[in-house]
């Protein structure tokens, strides 16, 4: 189930990713309903994904906070 969420996360990121605060938003409730090892994953993938995307690289520090 959890990998799921993950997944899904995921799906809704790529979403949102016109909108830096609603990507920040939705990037903030992820780090609250996933697991440790999900969130390493995750930081993973968002740096890759956010590689063409410079106007998302500030809502990187919401995993800072986590």
């Amino acid at each position: 189930m959890p990998r799921m969420i993950y997944d899904y996360t995921k799906s809704v990121l790529e979403r949102v990713s016109f909108d830096p605060l609603l990507f920040m938003k939705e990037l903030k409730k992820a780090v609250k309903s996933l697991l440790p090892y999900e969130i390493e994953q995750l930081t993973k993938w968002l740096f890759y994904f956010t590689a063409e995307k410079p106007q998302l690289k500030p809502c990187l520090s919401v995993l800072s906070e986590a």
